[in-house]
């Protein structure tokens, strides 16, 4: 199994696409004419809120119980902690090998996500104030019941998520710059993986909510840095602690962070559902709000927005769509 330490390569993608494509297949990247128009750029949509459950997060799942299941040593129970859409791809896989799982959640966690997650056959429990409590409480938990912890954050994981970098790059020759939302760090490690195992020099810009700065502070200051959380409409990047493995690899690979606030999140998801008539969470749109702020940086260039999710609760979106 691959460890925090190791090098993520090409064959570690392909291996894991391998996986991911006998349980779903690769999601589309499309070039929006109204976007193109909005942008004054050549944009490509990577639209991971079109997997099994609306987010890139399946992938990492996949891979990582798949190797989980191949080791011998399958647990007699999982547990993780989320805000959703980790919590949909650990459910989702562990079901498939016939595990029970439980997830930790926060007070006040979507209305939607929660719903999913139990549809999966997943024990739904609500502990703590915001993702950090949740991830305190489920460990003891782990350590309680003798479950199996799945973090949100491991190599599997970054291999299944990189998949969907694979696609776009394989797909979209020339990317100048792509941006990509930033929660714990999974999906742009992968997207860093994914580049520099084919050697592009596409410019990767992390995306942060304005509200949760924990990793555009940890950038600029060189060391981890803690900040608290008040977003109120981008719970996928709701972080309030850095993941160490994952701030090394953005320090080394990512050109820049970006941070939106929650209002150019709401114009974002109202953008992207004008203009491509796709749902999109707060994560999820978060991209594509960082390339409008910086629209005259990347006029007239090819550039890539990752879509992540489209798991928003119904009375929010109408709120937004309607503001």
């Amino acid at each position: 199994m691959l460890e925090l330490s190791d090098h993520i390569g090409l064959e570690d993608i392909q291996s894991a696409a391998r996986i991911v494509y006998a349980n779903m297949p690769p999601t589309p990247q499309y070039r929006w004419p109204l976007l193109c128009e909005q942008l004054d750029a050549d944009v490509f949509v990577k639209h991971e809120n079109q997997t099994p459950v609306g987010a890139f997060k399946i992938r990492g799942g996949l891979v990582y119980f798949s190797h989980l299941a191949s080791s011998g040593e399958m647990p007699a129970g999982v547990i993780s902690a989320t805000r959703g859409n980790h919590g949909q791809s650990v459910g989702y896989a562990a079901r498939q090998h016939g595990i029970p799982c439980t997830v930790v959640v926060p007070h006040g966690n979507s209305v939607g996500k929660n719903a999913a997650m139990r549809s999966l056959g997943v024990e739904l429990i609500e502990a703590g104030n915001d993702f950090q409590e949740s991830l305190e409480y489920a460990l003891e938990l782990a350590d309680e019941r003798s479950l199996h912890f799945v973090p949100s954050f491991h190599p599997l994981l970054i291999a299944g998520v990189a998949t969907y970098s694979l696609e776009l790059f394989n797909t979209v020759d020339n990317i100048h710059t792509v941006y990509v939302p930033i929660g714990l760090g999974s999906g742009i490690c992968g997207m860093i993986a994914a580049r520099d195992a084919l050697g592009l020099d596409t410019r990767i810009v992390g995306v942060v909510s304005a509200h949760a700065t924990a990793y555009s502070q940890s950038f600029s200051s060189g060391r981890l840095v803690e900040s608290p959380v008040t977003t109120q409409l981008a719970d996928g990047m709701a972080c309030r602690t850095p993941q160490p493995a994952a701030l090394e690899m953005i320090g080394r690979g990512v050109d820049r962070i970006v941070e939106v606030s929650d209002g150019e999140v709401a114009a974002a998801m109202r953008m992207m559902f004008e203009c491509t008539h796709n749902t999109c969470e707060g994560a999820g749109a978060a991209a594509l709000a960082a390339a409008t702020q910086e629209q005259s940086r990347i006029s007239g260039r090819k550039i890539g927005v990752v879509a992540s999710g489209g798991n928003v609760d119904r009375d929010v979106f109408a709120k937004v769509l309607g503001s």
